[in-house]
């Protein structure tokens, strides 16, 4: 039975109308015969006081928090057993030419460089989708044949997933997202689903620092050695891409048979995502870098330490409670860069750090932080937006984040070449 007949004659409820809320509701219109289809854009209290009632099926948007906390377990399994996900729907129909990408950092860039290149070498459609911010059910119809689909996957997404892809890739994890999960454990648990939900057959790419996932699938450590990386060359920065490209090799060398030369050819022309350790261009003999992606401590110690002439790191943000040991001791030890502390994660670092040191800053906001950035950075020498924490609160996304620091950026300084 195809996923779309799960669908005829039943009453469906989309809840959330945001980007992926549209596009199921678009889906559906254009590929399944419901009874009726209603939008529903309330909180989950709304959800447990019966706003389910009368439908069969729920499709819930992946930011959703379900169950609320303090839910009745009792009351909640009824809503939840008729709740699905447009990731869901989409990996049940195309799970055995998917390949699913997660980690806490990393997943977008390897997602886009592994599309990238199987686009490049291997004779197949290939579709990029998912969490990068293209709705998969978008591509529903692309997806048929032998196309090959290369899947971001979050947290979010994966959190209530059934259903894995039939290569899954986990390259690494580290605290985040605790304001939604609490707990590194529930965190864990979430990511996890991508191969712990795997069949026998199918196969997962595991980093160094994930921990044992139980699963019917086979595993493959992906741990390269310094020989592994060595004929890598990207137009990236950092360490941890060229560990992104090795995973990218194994995958078409092992899955798909594509030669290491024609890999590591078609890895030279990947370019940088935006917001990602990515250079906005030369101001007042100052470069100047947007890595706005950047959410926990061990990305923005990895952006400067990854780019040649960092010397100052703009930092801060939403504390969502995430440990900022890490940063506070590299911070301490690395007297060479200097910090501009900024909003809540900024106050925080300060009053954790216990002692006031001549290369930490603070300022209120980005505004200022960009300010004082052209002030104490020296000509010649590179400032990083790494800010280590989330933008809620602050900004709409770390998109908005980023192109409002590329924007005083360039109002600010005078001179440019890029």
């Amino acid at each position: 039975m195809s996923v779309t007949e799960l669908f005829n004659g039943k009453s469906v409820l989309i809840w959330g109308y945001g980007r992926e809320g549209r596009s199921t509701e678009k889906w559906l219109a254009g590929h399944a015969n419901t009874l009726r289809t209603d939008i529903f854009e309330g909180k989950p209290d709304e959800m447990l006081a019966g706003a389910s009632d009368g439908y069969d099926i729920v499709i819930k948007s992946p930011g959703i928090v379900w169950p609320p906390e303090g839910a009745d377990p009792e009351k909640s399994d009824p809503i939840t057993a008729k709740m699905t996900s447009q990731t869901e729907i989409f990996i049940r129909e195309y799970r055995m030419n998917t390949i699913g990408i997660t980690g806490t950092k990393g997943k977008s860039t390897t997602s886009a460089m592994l599309a990238h290149v199987l686009k490049e070498t291997s004779g197949r459609k290939v579709i990029l989708a998912g969490n990068i911010g293209l709705p998969c059910l978008d591509y529903y119809d692309e997806a048929a044949g032998d196309a090959i689909v290369v899947l971001e996957l979050s947290c979010h997404q994966l959190k209530s997933a059934l259903t894995a892809p039939h290569i899954s890739v986990f390259l690494d994890l580290y605290e985040e997202h605790l304001d939604y999960y609490g707990t590194m454990d529930a965190y864990f648990e979430a990511k996890s689903h991508i191969v712990s939900r795997q069949c026998s057959g199918d196969r997962a790419y595991i980093g160094e620092n994930v921990p044992e996932i139980e699963s019917a699938s086979e595993q493959i450590r992906v741990i390269p050695s310094s020989d592994d990386l060595s004929g890598i060359e990207l137009a990236l920065y950092g360490e941890h891409n060229r560990i992104n490209a090795y995973f990218v090799k194994r995958i078409c060398m092992d899955e798909f048979g594509i030669t290491s030369d024609k890999v590591l050819e078609s890895l030279k022309t990947f370019e940088a995502l935006p917001h990602r350790m990515k250079k906005i261009g030369s101001y007042d003999e100052i470069d100047w870098y947007d890595d706005s992606i950047s959410t926990i401590p061990e990305a923005a110690v990895s952006a400067v330490q990854s780019i040649p002439d960092a010397e100052v790191l703009l930092i801060g943000g939403m504390d969502r409670g995430i440990s900022y040991s890490v940063l506070e001791d590299f911070m301490k030890e690395h007297t060479e860069y200097k910090f501009i502390c900024m909003y809540a994660t900024g106050e925080r670092l300060l009053a954790e750090l216990g002692e006031e040191l001549p290369n930490v800053f603070y300022v209120p906001d980005l505004e200022r932080g960009v300010d004082m950035a052209f002030e104490i950075t020296s000509k010649g020498k590179g400032c990083i937006l790494s800010p280590a924490a989330a933008s809620y609160g602050y900004f709409k996304n770390f998109e908005e984040r980023g192109d409002r620091f590329e924007e005083l950026v360039r109002t600010h300084g005078s001179d440019q070449s890029v």
